[in-house]
């Protein structure tokens, strides 16, 4: 069993609101990004795109591009130079199965907008210019690009994804308890198509530094993942070959995996053996990486007092034709609900479009959305109240997983709590019940739930002759506020203040840690800081007894606590040294130590361990307009020790804020007669804006767990899981209309 451990005795900035640390280089201009780095011959690259969605380029004429001033080259299909071979090859860490995707490979075409050609000229201008002037020539193929047109071709992948959860066997007999239910609930359930649009575009600029070596500055939520991919696909040494990502403008997920203006920014500065930046359009955004479309049906039947004798959630999703992209869809309902009588089943089916990517909460806002909903469609149809009908139904074990019981479940509290400071008991149970004026309002509920993930992690630390202490590794800032609780947890462990701490992220030259993702950062490398620290600490200690007359002399490690730059006896501040008497008496520079972390194996063997979540949502609907305002959330959040309320809190309200742009905004809409997605900008793609977010409350549940030596869980996943839902709930109570594909527009509201 893992045991937490604290080598300060005090927890004097883990656990207290900080602001960022790498917050003023952000408001100033002064952190950089992947498109803004440069070097004295950089050139840049500027992708032309297929304006068709399947079929093949005939033929390709760049010679008018090629004949502009400025232009250095256009690379195609044709004349690109080699690359490796085997499919393994372009695999990167998070890829499903399947053969990669790899750009201006050969003459086919899988989706629209894949690249056709790479223009690089001295400036951007120019290679925009020249970019419009290659003519490519094709035979199109009518695309299929519908999820409804491929449904009976859905398959059940043969090879599993790593890292998802395929859904378990049935138990018990869904179908014949179904039957014989007396209260029998069946419905479909949509999300449309989403992009994750972060505001900082796909970049990279691969700087040449001769002699077959590049650094290379690579828009990605994990420098490694990118590293690997490319000494793997261009044949290099990963000692030539050094990235960075110091800071990333949102990613969401789309920058898990290597993008392929990597791919042709590394082509072409190889060919040219000069610096290439290639920078992708808002438009080209469109043509790789979305949350997919996914048929789900739910059945419920329950008995008339609401309790579940039958469960069954069926998804098809969708993947390209090239990769079998999964998820995890149908087994939350198996993991938050008790019932005798569960089938739960996943298929995929093959569309002509660019393989689908994890974007927030993974498969977990898709099936959460359909499961939340059907409860509160049952809760309606047995007269409970959408709470008493979850705790009525409440998991203490997850049936998913051989019913191992959960590490700790505050779900109930978050119920109870978030309840309470919503005003819950207020509510008029029936459709149409509450009205402020001309507008009719409505409470919706749901429930929230994501893994509490953790991976292998390493991390350094180096505590140096002034008292300065440097901890880092490899792992990305999303945007989470990694930077900061890394640096208060390096700080605690070594009892300094945080501004003698420096926290350095996104180098593939420090310790290797995995993909920003999956809520599993705070976990892993901030267990693996720790120890460092730790390591370090125990270094400092030794040699503190060494000295003269130590004051230590004779004291084990487990009864000393630092604190305020010193490391004294625990209780007597007496008998203390400061750390840069202990390294200045020894003669040492550095004291330094890197150290590795991962999952608790004998805690996973005996528990489960998922971060919970109860979504209150009031929305008023203008009833003769069908206008939708949601005018106020209660997001309360069980998710073990919240290491920094303030950034805690931050990334719940951007979770939420995604969640009801998944409920009332967000929908990339797809022309099927050319496979291609016509609102690919900012100006129609709809996000929530500022006149759309009201109040936003998140409470944090106290909960102990003891997955990992910090006790924490995942933040970034939970504020968007269950959002939606809540709010088409709120929105099915407020009008007595049940809308079970998103988003909730006008149109339906009134339909």
């Amino acid at each position: 069993m893992t045991q937490t451990f604290s080598s300060t005795g005090h927890d004097s900035f883990v656990g207290t609101p900080r602001s960022r640390v790498d917050g003023p280089a952000k408001v100033t201009g002064l952190a950089k990004y992947a498109g803004e780095f440069t070097a004295a011959d950089l050139a840049h690259g500027y992708v032309v795109s297929s304006a068709i969605a399947r079929g093949r380029i005939s033929a390709i004429d760049t010679a008018a591009a090629e004949a502009v001033p400025g232009v250095i080259k256009v690379l195609t299909h044709e004349n690109r130079s080699r690359t490796a071979w085997l499919d393994y090859n372009y695999q990167d860490a998070v890829a499903p199965p399947g053969s990669p995707f790899r750009a201006l490979y050969d003459d086919k075409i899988a989706f629209s907008g894949q690249p056709v050609a790479l223009v690089v000229a001295e400036d951007f201008e120019t290679a925009r210019h020249a970019a419009t002037l290659v003519i490519v020539a094709y035979e199109a193929e009518e695309p299929k690009t519908s999820a409804d047109a491929v449904r009976a071709f859905a398959y059940d992948p043969p090879k599993k994804r790593a890292g998802i959860k395929p859904p378990p066997k049935p138990w018990g007999d869904a179908d014949a308890a179904y039957d014989a239910a007396p209260i029998k609930l069946q419905n479909e359930y949509r999300l449309a198509v989403e992009h994750h649009n972060p505001m900082e575009p796909h970049a990279s600029t691969v700087v040449y530094e001769g002699d077959g070596k590049y650094t290379v500055y690579d828009k990605v939520q994990g420098v490694s993942n990118s590293h690997n991919y490319l000494a793997a696909v261009f044949g290099l040494k990963k000692d030539d070959v050094r990235v960075l990502n110091p800071y990333l403008g949102g990613g969401f997920g789309s920058g898990l995996r290597p993008q392929y203006q990597l791919f042709l920014a590394m082509l072409a500065a190889r060919d040219l053996e000069r610096s290439v930046r290639v920078v992708l359009t808002r438009d080209q955004m469109w043509s790789f990486t979305y949350r997919p479309d996914a048929i789900q049906t739910v059945s419920l039947g329950s008995g008339e007092d609401g309790q579940l004798q039958a469960l069954r959630h069926d998804a098809i999703g969708v993947t390209s034709h090239y990769e079998d992209y999964q998820e995890v869809v149908v087994n939350w309902s198996g993991v938050l609900y008790k019932c005798d009588n569960v089938a739960l089943t996943y298929k995929i089916a093959q569309l002509d479009t660019a393989s689908p990517g994890d974007m927030r909460a993974p498969g977990a806002v898709t099936g959460v959305f359909a499961i939340e909903t059907a409860m509160d469609e049952l809760a309606h149809e047995a007269g409970l109240d959408p709470i008493a009908l979850r705790l009525r139904n409440f998991s203490e074990a997850d049936a998913t997983s051989e019913d191992k019981p959960f590490g700790s479940k505050a779900l109930k509290a978050c119920f109870t709590q978030g309840a309470e400071r919503f005003g819950w008991a207020k509510r008029t149970p029936a459709p149409r019940s509450m009205r402020k004026g001309h507008e009719l309002v409505g409470w919706g509920m749901a429930t929230g739930v994501w893994e509490s993930m953790m991976q292998q992690s390493s991390a350094h630390a180096i505590l140096s002759a002034d008292g300065k202490l440097e901890v880092g590794n490899s792992t990305g800032d999303i945007g989470t506020g990694t930077y900061t609780i890394l640096t208060q947890i390096a700080a605690d462990t070594l009892g300094l203040p945080m501004e003698d701490v420096t926290t350095k992220l996104g180098d593939t030259r420090l310790p290797e840690a995995p993909v920003a993702g999956g809520s599993w950062t705070a976990a892993s490398s901030g267990t693996a800081v720790m120890k460092a620290c730790r390591n370090v600490g125990e270094q400092v200690f030794k040699l503190a007894r060494a000295m003269e007359g130590s004051p230590l002399a004779n004291v084990d490690f487990d009864r000393v606590a630092f604190a305020n730059g010193r490391i004294a006896v625990a209780g007597d501040d007496s008998r203390s040294v400061a750390l840069v008497d202990v390294l200045k008496a020894a003669g040492v520079e550095t004291v330094e130590a890197t150290e590795s972390a991962g999952p608790d194996k004998d805690f996973a063997s005996q528990y489960e361990a998922y971060t919970h979540s109860a979504v209150f949502v009031e929305v008023r609907v203008d009833e003769e307009l069908g206008q939708i305002r949601l005018t106020r959330v209660v997001s309360a959040v069980a998710a073990g020790k919240i290491l920094n309320p303030k950034t805690a809190r931050s990334q719940i309200l951007g979770g939420v804020v995604m969640g009801i742009g998944s409920a009332l905004h967000e929908e990339s809409m797809m022309d099927h007669r050319l496979g291609r997605f016509m609102n690919h900008n900012l100006g129609e793609y709809h996000v929530p804006a500022n006149a759309d977010i009201y109040d936003i409350d998140v409470i944090f549940v106290d909960e102990e767990d003891k997955a990992n030596p910090l006790g924490v869980k995942g933040l970034g996943e939970i504020g968007i899981v269950g959002t939606a839902a809540a709010v088409a709930n709120a929105v099915f109570h407020a009008t007595g209309k049940r809308i079970r594909h998103l988003p909730i527009t006008i149109d339906k509201v009134l339909a």
